[in-house]
């Protein structure tokens, strides 16, 4: 996937995590996601990291969403189940539509992998033009469910741009 007809996916990358917000820990799932989106042939034209609280994610996303920037909104974190893990709350308030079919790709993908991925709360949607996933937070979830999706990538957001 190098693009989707004239010009590469334009991508933001939010990672959500408490402790990585406040410099705690490094944030490494996110750079993971900037790397593969950056291996086919996405442009990162955004990163941030946020912490769990559910507006504050939701009104990230729809700026992204809004900003006429982006193509794809991803997010690394949150989607799990604990209490402060509101990732796919935040991204039901801001998708105009669903796109469960990639969150079920995704899982179906990892569980070859892994049984804990059946605790996945990923939600994909879409709001506007733009296309919003949700990853897990952990380098190697956020990889492998990212690339259980990327060849779809091109496609989908040429049907969102048209």
């Amino acid at each position: 996937m190098k693009s989707t007809g004239k010009m590469p996916i334009r991508a933001a990358v939010l990672t959500i995590s408490d402790s990585a917000s406040r410099g705690e820990r490094e944030d490494l799932s996110g750079p993971a996601v900037v790397e593969e989106l950056e291996r086919i042939g996405a442009e990162i034209v955004e990163t941030a990291i946020l912490a769990d609280d559910e507006m504050e994610i939701a009104r990230r996303l729809q700026a992204c969403a809004e900003s006429g920037k982006v193509d794809l909104v991803v997010t690394a974190g949150g989607t799990g189940f604990a209490g402060r893990d509101v990732t796919p709350e935040a991204t039901r308030r801001v998708i105009e539509r669903d796109a469960p079919g990639l969150a079920e790709l995704m899982r179906a993908e990892s569980l070859r992998i892994t049984p804990l991925a059946a605790l996945s709360r990923s939600v994909c949607g879409i709001r506007g033009r733009t296309l919003i996933v949700n990853l897990p937070g952990s380098v190697r979830g956020a990889r492998e469910n990212l690339l259980a999706i990327a060849r779809l990538l091109p496609h989908a957001i040429s049907l969102l741009r048209e």
